[in-house]
């Protein structure tokens, strides 16, 4: 997860706000980027012993929506983990320095004991997020949901009105999701809105961030598409759409950091990201390119199997949600603790390795210290090889010093247009 936002206010305090904001915008569509030196990190940063764990404690699911990673249904899975194996794996990975548990699905709110598991989990200390399609969230599961006190939830939302409902192939499914936010918003619990981007809802990207403005929510996650499951590569938006998003993403970020306004900003699944964050950065407040450049390069990008990990809900362990195809051993086998740590596994031992030995395009970037080489799932999905070159990528061969430096110029978001209505 990249945290634009914090990068941003981070950016505020070293540069000047620029006075006249058409100006600035103008400079930024034919200003030349400077090169942006490597930062030499002698000592990685401190990080927890453990992982951010995304547990899936349910696959079965009210909706069948079409980028499913999990291939989920409205059918019961065998072999579910029991609410007492689930308190014994949270026993290791409290004792392995985790800080954050996100309980997933499926849809996570059909397991009749989630507010035991998760009750159980605040008790520990443990960070604890809820990620729900939000359909059932009516008002007793809501006064539930505020009760467990959750450090966060996250509702997907695919577009507005009938986008959503045809990506979750339920008719009404926008409305209850939408319903569902308001509720919890209303209640004081801290909601946010996630936006997986494909070619067929990438329009609907500027009527999502009027929404979670005019709607006070208080956070918006936008994940890049990863080849996985249900999701394939002829639906990923491509790279000029991606561009244009992320130019568009950038500023309203920017606009709501200059005003104060307390919407987090996050994206994921495309650690070029913050590779266009710093370019940006060069051109709109290049006094804060150096200690940016250093934080990035701290950050490291990607942190599938680093700080990033998976339980599904068989207990089988995966360096991400995205790597269902690849199980790294089973917490009811060997403890989550052990298997994090053995780095006999060829995938393991590539992932946790510093740098990463990738190849073409990926292995020969300047901004690899920032980047780490990207998602390795779709170099996967694409090539049959994990260490290869992330086909993602969605930043020209110049922009990341592979060719003649060119101007930077901002995509036009022509084809981002909408008339997507924003009513309830």
């Amino acid at each position: 997860m990249f945290r634009l936002s914090h990068y941003l206010r981070d950016v505020l305090k070293t540069s000047a706000t620029p006075a006249d904001e058409s100006s600035h915008d103008a400079a930024r569509m034919t200003a030349p980027v400077p090169h942006i030196a490597p930062t030499i990190i002698a000592a990685p940063p401190a990080r927890p012993s453990g992982p951010v764990v995304i547990w899936n404690l349910i696959r079965r699911c009210n909706l069948t929506c079409k980028h499913c990673y999990s291939i989920s249904a409205d059918v019961d899975f065998p072999g579910e983990l029991s609410t007492m194996e689930v308190f014994h794996a949270m026993e290791d990975l409290k004792a392995f320095g985790v800080p954050v548990l996100i309980l997933s699905g499926g849809e996570p709110l059909l397991r009749s004991d989630i507010f035991t598991i998760s009750d159980h989990a605040k008790s520990m200390g443990f960070y604890v997020g809820l990620s729900t399609n939000g359909t059932m969230i009516d008002a007793p599961i809501a006064d539930r949901i505020s009760r467990t006190g959750y450090d966060y939830v996250g509702v997907s939302l695919d577009g507005i009105g009938a986008t959503h409902d045809r990506f979750r192939r339920r008719p009404g499914a926008y409305r209850g999701a939408l319903g569902g936010l308001r509720m919890l918003r209303d209640r004081g619990v801290k909601v946010g809105v996630r936006f997986t981007m494909t070619q067929d809802n990438a329009a609907e990207l500027p009527a999502m961030l009027e929404l979670v403005e005019r709607e006070g929510f208080t956070k918006f996650y936008l994940s890049h598409l990863v080849y996985a499951r249900r999701a394939d590569r002829q639906d990923d938006a491509g790279r000029e759409t991606t561009r244009a998003a992320m130019d568009l993403l950038v500023d309203k970020a920017w606009e709501w950091a200059q005003h104060g306004r307390g919407i987090e900003v996050v994206t994921g699944n495309n650690d070029a990201d913050a590779v266009h964050l710093l370019r940006w950065a060069a051109c709109a407040a290049p006094a804060s390119v150096p200690r940016l450049r250093e934080k990035l390069a701290q950050w490291g990008g990607n942190a599938s199997g680093v700080s990033i990990a998976n339980i599904d809900n068989v207990g089988n362990v995966h360096p991400d949600t995205m790597w269902w195809h690849y199980t790294l051993g089973n917490v009811r086998k060997r403890p989550f603790s052990q298997i994090w740590s053995d780095l006999s596994d060829p995938i393991m031992a590539g992932l946790k390795r510093r740098p990463r030995v990738v190849g073409g395009r990926c292995g020969t970037c300047s901004y690899f210290d920032v980047c780490g080489g990207n998602t390795r799932v779709r170099a996967l999905r694409v090539t049959g090889d994990p260490w290869a070159e992330d086909p993602g990528c969605y930043l020209t061969d110049a922009e990341i010093s592979l060719a003649e430096s060119e101007p930077r110029v901002k995509t036009p978001y022509r084809e981002f247009r909408h008339e997507a209505s924003l009513s309830a």
